[in-house]
């Protein structure tokens, strides 16, 4: 049995344990156990573990990260602006002069690097979206295709979907009104979908206006959710791409708002949003 210090964190009330592993390469704990501390009623609760590793790539840490369910996603986008404020919590206890205020985090999806801002919020650039079929993936088109407003047959009903990844994938639709989903319902059944071999994040969107978004989510490995960045980012391409949204948008969560501007300089995606400190902890 081992003890293991943790801080807990939440964007937008998608909450997670985080775990300073910068001694080693690996998570000092695997997905069963990860799986024990997120669970609500025997554990700690979260989301997610999300591990804070020695940087490789030249990157200053690596960003390792188990789902509630036990499965590793390629990345966070909620979860990579609490892993900044950990580190800078954690390099300011050390005694570090905490001048740095940009990191370049290593992850399954690539280099993401988040910047905390004055208003102590942090923005994060995402990177630029994938949007052909095999980039996803899914089998929705053709290797060279991207798939806006493609149907797909789910729960007896047909549903005109967007695909993109922000280095995972998402499953995007837009509804006249999200809060009457039946989430729990039509989540499990979009995510083990045949059309998506890797599973999928799906994302329900209605339209308030071309700059505001209200977004539900159903995230792979971790069911309902009360945020998800990078579906968040995933779901203002997707509104692009279908003609339904600006490239700058408020899209409001069920746990608050992020800002996701989608750039028509360098084609990257960037999220603003706040990331926050709940309490530490021994298990």
């Amino acid at each position: 049995m081992i003890s293991v210090d943790f801080t807990k964190y939440h964007g937008l009330g998608n909450d997670f344990i985080l775990i300073d592993n910068r001694t080693q390469s690996e998570p000092m704990i695997v997905s069963e156990q990860a799986v024990q501390l997120c669970d609500r009623n025997f554990g700690i609760g979260a989301d997610g573990v999300i591990f804070a590793l020695p940087g490789i790539n030249g990157a200053d840490y690596t960003m390792r990260i188990f789902n509630s369910d036990g499965s590793e996603p390629e990345m966070c986008g909620n979860g990579i602006r609490c892993l900044a404020k950990f580190l800078w919590d954690l390099e300011t206890a050390e005694g570090q002069t905490p001048s740095r205020t940009q990191y370049h985090i290593h992850t399954l999806a690539g280099a993401i690097a988040p910047k905390l801002e004055a208003d102590g919020r942090v923005k994060v650039d995402m990177g630029m979206p994938q949007l052909l079929a095999p980039q996803i993936p899914t089998t929705l088109a053709g290797v060279d295709q991207k798939v806006i407003n493609t149907p797909i047959e789910v729960a007896s009903a047909t549903w005109n979907v967007t695909c993109v990844s922000m280095g995972n994938p998402h499953c995007i639709t837009f509804v006249e009104d999200a809060d009457a989903i039946p989430l729990e319902t039509l989540g499990p059944q979009f995510e083990y979908h045949q059309a998506f071999p890797q599973r999928t994040n799906t994302e329900f969107i209605e339209v308030v206006r071309p700059d505001y978004l209200k977004m539900r989510v159903w995230e792979r490995g971790a069911g309902a959710t009360l945020a998800c960045g990078t579906g968040a980012c995933a779901s203002v391409v997707a509104g692009v791409l279908a003609g339904k949204s600006n490239r700058a948008c408020t899209v409001e969560l069920p746990g608050g708002n992020l800002e996701i501007e989608w750039s028509d300089l360098d084609q990257r995606v960037y999220m603003t949003g706040p990331a926050q400190k709940v309490f530490t902890g021994r298990i």
